[in-house]
């Protein structure tokens, strides 16, 4: 024993270890992304129900992407056969009918989930520093949604699908100068045709997708690289233990993933249901108009969009000669404020000049299709910058004035009107309405500089609440 050698360390390090994941790792990262983004990320221990969406986002796009690619072994892309093949998939091919369901509930449900986990944001903060590139990220994951739901509408090549990308097209055209330019380019034709159902296949199945799962990659990280946010607002990464783990903090996998997978659970249930027993569900997850091949010479009598642009479609609706009017004259009015506040009297001039200049501008040459394509498009812009509006001394509603969470619930029911009066048919009323939702909606946001500072928030915890159960 005594003249017993110990093995050299060195030695013992330069020994390879067996098995495959030793095998795989030695030539690509799998434990260390493994460790990273699920067993050894650490995320707040009191996330609520809140906190589903985001994965099952993630789940409901692996859906669309599988279902999509069964749906493209049988469609045609071409402007005689589009709407037969996808009578084939339904009538002909084994269980293409299902195929088929589960990819136009699967589009509505995606949107549901974002316009929910959008929620949550808007609830909880989550927009807030350090995570404004996080939210950025989301809302191009948005804006992507909303080009490959409007691309993959004008695949089925039916009534409303000819005729709602043929208004939404149209559009491009009041864009001063290269509008009528752009419009052609983007229809590959004077009219809707075999053209543009070609260029919208493609963008749908192939380049929208990719720059999809891009960005929902780079949302994932950049989400992975700050920590997720919390009921709270607490940041858990500012207290940690000797070991350097936040101390209100637990490892996603395997808490979180039993978390989520309980989530998943209750959506694949409900998901099942609408899919087998209402996948119309009673026309707005496909319109009875779709039902009927396309007609270029029929125009329906009441076209509207899926029910997801509704909101933002009702908001272009709103738009006429006597809205914009009153836009002018409540910008100039902002405007002037602002300029009138100015401490120097030439700046304050000037100001003053440029907005009446520019209130003389828009009076002159009001075009209300040109407006109403900016009122739309800015609905959607200006969630980008709504990390840099929001002043409030804490992050969450929770321990906000109690009348901030009235007038995030008053934005949420804002949207949902504007979504219900989008697809209903026009009238004075539901135009008067859609018109006072628009400046509730764009007042929530724009005006948050100056309503989030007001009230007195409560006292933030240094710790998060947590009730175990």
């Amino acid at each position: 024993m005594a003249n017993q050698t110990l093995p050299d360390p060195d030695a013992l390090a330069e020994t390879p270890r067996g098995g495959l994941r030793q095998w795989i790792d030695d030539r690509f990262p799998f434990s260390a992304l493994w460790a990273a983004h699920l067993s050894e990320y650490y995320a707040p221990k009191n996330l609520n129900f809140w906190y589903y969406f985001g994965s099952l986002a993630i789940v409901v796009l692996a859906i669309q992407i599988l279902s999509g690619i069964f749906l493209v072994m049988h469609y045609k892309p071409d402007a005689a056969l589009a709407f037969s093949s996808v009578e084939y998939i339904m009538r002909d091919v084994n269980w293409g009918w299902l195929i088929r369901y589960i990819h136009s509930t699967g589009a509505s449900a995606f949107f549901i989930i974002v316009y929910l986990h959008m929620f949550r944001g808007l609830l909880y903060g989550s927009y807030r520093k350090p995570r404004e590139l996080v939210w950025i990220f989301g809302c191009l994951i948005f804006l992507c949604l909303m080009a490959e739901a409007f691309f993959g509408y004008l695949l089925p090549w039916g009534q409303m699908s000819f005729w709602g990308a043929q208004v939404i097209v149209n559009l491009f055209s009041a864009i001063p100068f290269i509008g009528p330019d752009l419009s052609l380019w983007i229809r590959g034709d004077y009219v809707v045709s075999d053209a543009t159902l070609n260029r919208f296949f493609a963008f749908h199945v192939i380049a929208i997708p990719l720059l999809l799962i891009g960005l929902v990659g780079a949302h994932i990280i950049a989400l992975h690289q700050v920590g997720s946010n919390n009921p709270d607002g607490i940041e858990i990464k500012a207290n940690k233990d000797a070991r350097g783990n936040p101390r209100d903090g637990i490892p996603f996998h395997p808490y979180f993933t039993v978390h989520d997978l309980f989530g998943l659970s209750v959506f694949l249930t409900i998901f099942s249901a609408v899919l087998f027993f209402a996948p119309t569900f009673g026309g707005y997850f496909l319109e009875h108009n779709n039902f009927i091949p396309a007609d270029p010479l029929k125009t329906p009598p009441h076209i509207a969009p899926v029910w997801y642009f509704t909101p933002f479609y009702s908001m272009l609706r709103a738009t006429t000669t006597t809205s914009v009017h009153l836009w002018m004259a409540v910008l100039a009015v902002a405007a002037s404020w602002g300029a009138w506040r100015l401490r120097r009297r030439p700046l304050r001039l000037t100001g003053l000049a440029a907005a009446m200049a520019f209130l003389l501008w828009a009076m002159a040459t009001v075009d209300a299709k040109f407006w109403g394509v900016v009122v739309m498009g800015g609905a959607v812009i200006s969630l980008f910058v709504l990390p840099w509006l929001d002043h409030s001394p804490v992050k969450s509603i929770r321990y906000r004035p109690t009348w901030h969470f009235a007038l995030l619930l008053l934005f949420a029911l804002d949207f949902l009107v504007l979504g219900y009066f989008g697809i209903a048919e026009p009238s004075p009323i539901g135009y008067w309405i859609s018109v006072t939702c628009t400046f509730v909606y764009f007042g929530f946001l724009w005006l948050m500089p100056w309503w989030s500072r007001l009230g007195v928030c409560r006292a933030v915890p240094e710790r998060l609440v947590y009730h175990p159960h």
